[in-house]
C-alpha cells in the first residue's frame, strides 16, 4: 500500500506500508504526523502561513473522528471532497496514472527495489508535472458539475 502526499512542487512525503498492513485511522494519523514533519523540512514557508490546505478523498480512515481531530491539531484546512468522486482526487487522475504506466512490465525482487523505483519516479517528474496535476483540479470539478456527477472519461 502506497500513501503519497504532494503539492505543486512535488512529493512532500510518501510511505510504502508493509504488505500485511492496511490503513486505519491510527496509521493515517501517524502518517499525518510524519507529513507535518516533512512539510517543516521541505516546505518551511507553509509552516509559517496560516496553515496547509489539505485535500484527500472520503476513505473511512480519512473521515474518522480521530483523523478530523488530528487534522485540526496539525492546523490543516480541509478542502471538502464530494462522496464517490474518484475523478476529483489528483492522485488518482494524475499521479497514480503516471506511476501505473511506469510500473508496466516491471517485476521487483524486494520491497527496497520498489522503494528505489518510487524515489526515482518521483524525482524524475519535474515541477511542471506536479503543478499541472494541481492546476487541473478546478477544471475537473467543473466537468463533474457539468456532467451532473457522472464519471469523467479521459
Amino acid at each position: 500500500m502506497l500513501s503519497v502526499w504532494w503539492d505543486f512542487k512535488g512529493v512532500v512525503f510518501f510511505e510504502l506500508l508493509p504488505r500485511i498492513q492496511t490503513i486505519n485511522s491510527d496509521v493515517y494519523c501517524r502518517q499525518l504526523d510524519s507529513l507535518k514533519e516533512s512539510i517543516k523540512q521541505k516546505r518551511p514557508k507553509l509552516v509559517n502561513r496560516d496553515g496547509v490546505v489539505f485535500h484527500h478523498d472520503n476513505a473511512r480512515p480519512h473521515t474518522s473522528l480521530v483523523t478530523r481531530q488530528k487534522l485540526m491539531e496539525l492546523g490543516f484546512d480541509l478542502l471538502p471532497h464530494p462522496p464517490y468522486s474518484p475523478d476529483l482526487a489528483p492522485s488518482d487522475f494524475h499521479l497514480f496514472r503516471a506511476l501505473q504506466n511506469s510500473l508496466r512490465g516491471i517485476t521487483f525482487n524486494s520491497d527496497e527495489a520498489v522503494n528505489q523505483h518510487l524515489v526515482q519516479f518521483f524525482a524524475d517528474k519535474g515541477r511542471s508535472f506536479y503543478k499541472r496535476g494541481i492546476m487541473k483540479l478546478p477544471e475537473r470539478w467543473q466537468k463533474v458539475i457539468e456532467q451532473h456527477g457522472q464519471y469523467i472519461i479521459d
